[in-house]
């Protein structure tokens, strides 16, 4: 029982997907996008913990996508290079099926590095996803923005955080067996 409780109880789907019902409620802009199948490039803002990794992982599988992540911590323009390589080659291109590059904390990518993508994501290769707590307009790079959709995540209520709770308690086996 290595794994942290937010990686057991993670959701993977939308309808188990908990809070931000303005992007992913019944009337939510990225709810009828998935339906639909048309995935544009987004940036996800908004402060640690809420749902932007996941939201990507479920964008993926809702819309049957392959997915590939970077972190820009870790990541530079050879890593960028090499995921775009394998995007061009899984033969998605210019469909609804081309593949999710989801890229954690792209504000702290380097100009540079976020100029690797631009040709991948205007020409189709990948939909990109970056996850951001800084606001893209001051970090993120003006055409690599202007290519992208930006959603505000926003923090967790107290209905969200109970919801998320009683989750926990009902579908870990861990704190089930607590009770």
């Amino acid at each position: 029982m290595n794994e942290p409780l937010a990686e057991r109880v993670r959701p993977k789907t939308l309808e188990d997907y908990i809070s931000q019902h303005h992007l992913v409620g019944d009337k939510g802009a990225l709810t009828h996008q998935i339906k639909k199948g048309i995935i544009p490039s987004l940036i996800f803002w908004g402060p640690p913990g809420t749902g932007k990794t996941t939201l990507a992982n479920i964008i993926s599988y809702e819309s049957g996508r392959p997915f590939y992540a970077l972190s820009a911590i870790n990541s530079g323009v050879k890593d960028i290079r090499d995921v775009i390589d394998k995007a061009k080659q899984s033969g998605g291109l210019f469909t609804s099926k081309n593949p999710i590059l989801f890229i954690d904390e792209i504000h702290r990518f380097s100009k540079s590095q976020q100029d690797s993508l631009l040709g991948a994501v205007e020409k189709g290769w990948v939909t990109l996803i970056g996850a951001t707590t800084e606001n893209p307009s001051f970090e993120v790079i003006p055409a690599l923005l202007s290519r992208c959709q930006v959603y505000i995540l926003n923090p967790f209520g107290k209905e969200d955080l109970e919801a998320l709770l009683k989750r926990a308690m009902e579908q870990d086996s861990f704190l089930r067996s607590k009770k």
